[in-house]
C-alpha cells in the first residue's frame, strides 16, 4: 500500500493539473443583456443624446457591432432566439407566455454538459419559463401541472431581482463557482424598459436631442426619448458596477464579455415592430489576447448566431437543431463569411387576450427579411391598427395622433402610424431611407429585389416550419388548383 501512495497522490495532481489546464483553456463567459435597448443608444456609436463612459470602454478594448439584430423585437422571442441558437419559431417560441420547451436545448446547457462550466441566469426576468407567476392562478397552475418550468434543471444558478440585485447576485454566483471550472453567466437587467424612472441626473435637456426622422419633432415626443436616454445612462452604471466586479475577482483577463441588447425601444417604430429600430441592438464584445481592441465592425448578423459563437469560444460545436452561424472568426481578425440576409419574426406580445379592438402593441403576425441596403416586411395581420409597445399611453404618442387628426404630420409618418389596413407589402432602401418611411413594394425597378427577398423570407419559413402563409412568389395557384392570373387571362 505504502509503494502505491506516490503513485496515486501523483494522478491525483495530474488529474487536477489537467482540469485546472482545461478550464483556464476555455474563457469564463458574461453575457449582460439589456431590456429594450435600440442601436444606436450608446455614445460609442456617436450617438450624443447618451453617455455611456463604461460601455464606450468595453467596446474600445473589444469590439463593437453596427449591424446586429434581434430574430424579433419582443422581449421573450429575441430570448429564446438568444438561448437556442435559432429562431423563435423553429424554437416554438412566438406565443409571448410561452415556456421554452424542454427539447429545446441551450448554449449554457452545452456549455455544463460539454465543456464543464459553472452556469448561471441573474437579474430582471429571463421570460423563458412562461409569464404566469401568480401562486394559485390559473396559467401557473397549468404550468405547474406539466412540468413547464425548466431553467432550474438547465443551469447550475437561478435568480431575478431587480437592476440593484443584479449585481449582488452575480456575486453571490462567483462565489459559488468552483474553483477548477469555467463559468458562464447570463446576466440581465431592466433598463431601458418602460416605465421609464431613472433620476433627473441621468436626464439630458429634451430641447437639446436630435431626433431621427421616424419620430416627429413633438414636446412630448422629446419628453419621451429624454427619459430613455436616462434610463440607457443609469444602465451603465450598473455595467460599470459588473465590469469593476469582474476586474476585482481577478476575472477581467480571462473573460469573454458580451452586452447586447433583447430588442428596441419601447417607442413608435421601435419594440414591437419590424422596423430596424425594433431589432437593430447594440453589440459589443471584449475578449482579451483574442479581440483586436477597436474593432468596429458592420457586419450582418442575427442574434441566432451568438449562441454558436460562445459555443466555438469554448471549443464546442454547435447544437445539433442551431441555424445560427458562428461569427468566431470575424471576432479574431479571420475570413468571414457575412450573411446575406437575418430573418425577423412578430407574434402576439403581453398577455392580452384578443379583442374586436385590439392594436398591434398586444397581437401582430408579420415576418421581415433584410439585406445589407433593403428590408422587406411582410405584414399577415394588416387589418389591425399599429400602437406602439408599452409607451401608447405616453406623451409621445398620444401628441402624435392629435398631430395626425389635425393634418401636422408628414405623409411618410401617416402612412407608416396611421395607415389601416396597413400594406401587406413594405419595401424599403435603407441606403436612401433609413427611416423606413417611403414603402418602394411594387416599384417596377425593383421588382427582382423584392422577389429576391420575398423568396429569401419563405425559404426561412419552410425550413423553421413556419405557420403563417408563405409570401406570395408569384407561381401561387388558385384555390381550385389553377394558376391564378394566368386562369383569368384564358376565361
Amino acid at each position: 500500500m505504502k509503494t502505491l501512495l506516490p503513485t496515486i497522490v501523483l494522478l491525483i495532481a495530474s488529474a487536477t493539473g489537467a482540469l485546472a489546464a482545461t478550464a483556464a483553456a476555455k474563457p469564463n463567459i458574461l453575457f449582460v443583456l439589456s431590456d429594450d435597448h435600440s442601436y444606436p443608444f450608446l455614445s460609442t456609436y456617436g450617438d450624443p443624446n447618451v453617455r455611456t463612459p463604461a460601455l464606450d470602454r468595453l467596446a474600445a478594448e473589444g469590439m463593437k457591432f453596427h449591424r446586429f439584430f434581434t430574430a424579433a423585437p419582443q422581449c421573450v422571442p429575441a430570448r429564446a432566439a438568444y438561448l437556442t441558437g435559432r429562431s423563435a419559431v423553429a424554437a416554438r417560441m412566438t406565443r409571448f407566455s410561452s415556456p421554452l420547451p424542454r427539447d429545446e436545448i441551450t448554449f449554457p446547457e452545452i456549455l455544463r454538459e460539454k465543456a464543464g462550466y459553472f452556469t448561471g441566469i441573474a437579474g430582471r426576468s429571463y421570460h423563458l419559463d412562461g409569464s404566469a407567476r401568480n401562486a394559485g392562478s390559473a396559467l401557473s397552475t397549468i404550468m405547474e401541472k406539466h412540468g413547464l418550468r425548466t431553467f432550474e434543471q438547465r443551469v447550475d444558478y437561478v435568480r431575478t431581482g431587480s437592476d440593484t440585485q443584479a449585481i449582488e447576485q452575480m456575486r453571490e454566483f462567483l462565489d459559488r463557482k468552483p474553483a477548477e471550472k469555467p463559468f458562464c453567466l447570463w446576466l440581465n437587467f431592466s433598463d431601458p424598459h418602460h416605465i421609464w424612472n431613472a433620476d433627473a441626473s441621468f436626464r439630458p435637456d429634451p430641447k437639446t436631442l436630435k431626433l431621427p426622422a421616424h419620430w416627429p419633432d413633438l414636446p412630448g415626443m422629446r419628453e419621451q426619448v429624454a427619459d430613455y436616454c436616462a434610463e440607457v445612462n443609469r444602465l451603465d452604471r450598473s455595467m460599470q458596477s459588473v465590469l469593476e466586479l469582474l476586474a476585482a475577482r481577478g476575472f477581467a483577463a480571462n473573460t469573454l464579455v458580451v452586452f447586447a441588447g433583447d430588442n428596441g425601444a419601447a417607442l413608435p417604430h421601435g419594440k414591437g415592430s419590424l422596423y430596424d429600430p425594433g431589432s437593430n441592438v447594440p453589440l459589443v464584445i471584449r475578449w482579451p489576447g483574442v479581440i483586436k481592441p477597436g474593432g468596429d465592425s458592420r457586419a450582418l448578423l442575427s442574434n441566432e448566431d451568438l449562441a454558436p459563437t460562445l459555443l466555438a469560444a469554448a471549443g464546442l460545436a454547435p447544437g445539433p437543431k442551431m441555424s445560427g452561424v458562428s461569427f468566431l472568426p470575424l471576432l479574431k481578425g479571420e475570413r468571414h463569411t457575412p450573411r446575406a440576409h437575418i430573418f425577423i419574426e412578430r407574434g402576439p406580445h403581453g398577455t392580452a387576450p384578443v379583442t374586436a379592438a385590439i392594436r398591434s402593441s398586444s397581437y401582430d403576425l408579420g415576418r421581415a427579411v433584410r439585406s445589407e441596403r433593403y428590408k422587406l416586411i411582410y405584414n399577415c395581420t394588416p387589418w389591425i391598427p399599429y400602437s406602439p409597445v408599452d409607451s401608447a399611453s405616453g406623451a409621445g404618442w398620444q401628441q402624435m395622433i392629435a398631430a395626425n387628426a389635425e393634418g401636422k404630420l408628414s405623409a411618410g409618418l401617416r402612412a407608416t402610424y396611421f395607415t389601416t389596413p396597413r400594406p401587406v407589402y413594405e419595401l424599403y432602401d435603407l441606403d436612401a431611407d433609413p427611416s423606413e418611411l417611403n414603402n418602394l413594394s411594387g416599384t417596377p425597378a425593383l421588382r427582382e429585389t423584392e422577389m429576391a427577398l420575398r423568396t429569401a423570407l419563405a425559404e426561412k419559413m419552410i425550413v423553421d416550419f413556419d405557420y403563417l402563409p408563405l409570401p406570395d412568389l408569384g407561381d401561387a395557384p388558385a384555390v381550385d388548383g389553377k394558376k391564378g392570373k394566368a386562369a383569368k387571362a384564358k376565361k
